[in-house]
């Protein structure tokens, strides 16, 4: 009967959220506030589930960790300048409040400290989700958030280990071994089926050689998920495994957020503790922005990445856990931070559900800089010569560059936010640039030069709708063309004035289907044959060759586009 309350809370609560128009987090926070506060049992469980569910979340974004990133000075910097800023600013204002007669519970001068500490990390849970909804992952701004959470994880498990006073075994040493084991665990992962089997592989390696293996030596075990999702990050199908992790994942994390509240009301000291510390968060946001643009970003990435990280983390659950446990802090003071935990995600989560309006206003309150002193992957963008952008370079956005240059039409340009492809696809010899597909800048200079076409071939869900907001924002009055995988999408991409839209399956029926009335009797028995097992946007793509230039065409999703 207990675990079908909480079922029903977390439902209720986390569709009241979405029919407001936020995210359904804010109702799993929420769930759990009332949950702890009421006479319900708290199921044990429900912690260990929300801590799989971070394990997993790190592993995915070791999945997608390009090691470089942390050695360039935006992020590592930034990570350091801001937990010594906001550290330093934490505690002063803790210490100010206590002394002006704030009651929460016993504290030291040490716990004040420590206070400050845990409150400049910013929410892991909550940043990854939100550039995963807008599919920024690979933007410029989310590489530099992503790389200072992982700085600021380590930083968090360092202390952990240092202040357990526990030395890790010396059979930490072998965990180097793990880097030639993932090579043999690629080559199992090239072995196992696209299917459940990817999902269990998946969980397994966060879990049994990431988080386990790495607590019994004496390691934070989150840390040894993130670094086995590092260690995989290399392999083709690091992408397909991280989706094949994502539903579960989402699942778990749901056991995360309701836990935050199952300790029940915090008192009155707590309250007013958690509205001080909300009034925070705008400093926050400031003072990541400032430490962002210092290092040579354009106003509006610094402006994105300053909204980003504004959520206190709840690693900051964990250090004050540790506190309490040393008797730095009274047990009260967890209550506190967890609530002000729980409000600062929701307030991060409503910012950043529409920051358009936002960010244009903080990028009119900083002060413009000579593009030649910008980062050299923040120089303006030559787009002279450019009539068509294709949007997303993935295979549909390949397939439709390599047919229209195949067909003679120049002045053909490929956007995409995802570094490594970029670099990738210009060794190849495609036109193709490393740009943010929402940023109205890059809008207008399209209509500055004209631009005739723009092709919308992002294959997640809704992110040609969003992209399809900005452009309608903006002056560009050129023909739009775009591809969906749901027929509400389709309708609702129709809605907004877009010339012309393919469902994804749709096109790829129609392509198999002249491929097989082009080939004999025969062939075409024994091609059907050869399909029978194939789905989705790929199984048109199984007699075809990959695209290893911009000369050869991938005609199945091409004539879909």
């Amino acid at each position: 009967m207990v675990p079908a309350i909480y079922l029903l809370a977390v439902v209720v609560l986390g569709f009241t959220a979405t029919i407001l128009r936020l995210p359904p987090l804010v109702g799993f926070l929420l769930a759990g506030f009332i949950l702890g506060a009421s006479p319900v049992p708290n199921l044990e469980y429900v912690g260990v589930l929300g801590d799989l569910g971070v394990a997993v979340l790190l592993f995915t974004i070791g999945l997608k960790l390009d090691l470089r990133v942390l050695t360039r000075k935006e992020v590592t910097a930034t990570a350091l300048i801001t937990m010594t800023v906001l550290s330093g600013l934490g505690s002063v204002i803790i210490g100010g409040l206590l002394l002006l007669g704030l009651q929460v519970d016993t504290v030291t001068p040490a716990g004040v400290a420590i206070l400050g500490f845990a409150l400049s990390f910013s929410s892991t849970v909550v940043v990854v989700k939100l550039l995963e909804e807008r599919d920024d992952t690979g933007s410029l701004y989310g590489r530099i958030a992503i790389g200072v959470l992982v700085v600021q994880d380590i930083a968090a498990v360092l202390y952990m280990t240092l202040t357990s006073g526990q030395v890790p075994s010396p059979w930490a040493l072998g965990l180097v071994l793990l880097w030639p084991a993932s090579k043999v665990l690629g080559w199992v992962l090239d072995h196992i089926d696209h299917r459940e089997m990817r999902t269990i592989f998946g969980i397994s390696m966060a879990l049994l050689p990431g988080y386990l293996l790495f607590d019994i030596v004496g390691i934070d075990g989150d840390l040894g998920a993130l670094i086995m999702g590092a260690l995989l990050a290399s392999h083709p199908a690091a992408k397909e495994l991280s989706g094949a992790l994502f539903t579960i994942k989402e699942l778990l994390l749901v056991g995360f957020f309701l836990a935050i509240g199952l300790d029940g009301v915090p008192g009155t000291g707590a309250f007013m503790l958690a509205a001080f510390l909300l009034l925070l968060l705008p400093l926050r946001g400031l003072v990541y922005t400032i430490t962002v643009r210092i290092f040579g970003m354009r106003r509006r990435t610094s402006a994105l990445a300053g909204l980003a990280m504004t959520a206190y983390s709840e690693f900051a659950l964990i250090v004050v856990a540790v506190a309490v446990e040393h008797g730095h802090l009274g047990h009260e003071w967890t209550a506190a931070v967890s609530l002000a935990l729980a409000l600062s995600f929701v307030v991060s989560a409503m910012v950043n559900r529409r920051p358009a309006a936002l960010v244009r206003w903080m990028s009119g309150l900083i002060p413009r800089r000579s593009p030649t002193s910008l980062h050299p992957d923040e120089q303006p963008l030559d787009l002279s010569g450019v009539r068509t952008v294709i949007f997303g370079m993935g295979r549909v956005g390949r397939a439709t560059y390599s047919r229209l240059h195949a067909d003679g039409e120049r002045g053909v340009l490929g956007i995409d936010n995802d570094a490594s492809k970029v670099e990738s696809l210009e060794k190849s010899g495609f036109n193709v640039l490393e740009a943010d597909a929402t940023d109205q800048e890059f809008w207008e200079r399209l209509d500055a030069v004209h631009a005739t076409k723009a092709v919308l071939a992002m294959p997640e869900a809704g992110a040609n709708v969003r992209v399809l907001d900005w452009l309608n924002r903006s002056s560009f009055d050129g023909q739009v063309l775009a591809i969906a995988r749901y027929d509400d999408e389709a309708a609702q991409m129709r809605d907004k004035g877009v010339d012309a839209v393919i469902n994804i399956y749709d096109g790829v029926g129609a392509s198999l289907a002249q491929a097989v009335e082009s080939l004999g009797p025969l062939d075409a028995v024994r091609a059907v044959d050869a399909g029978a097992d194939a789905e989705g946007p790929d199984a048109g793509s199984v007699t075809q060759p990959p695209i290893p230039t911009a000369a050869e065409p991938e005609p199945v999703t091409s004539r879909a586009v």
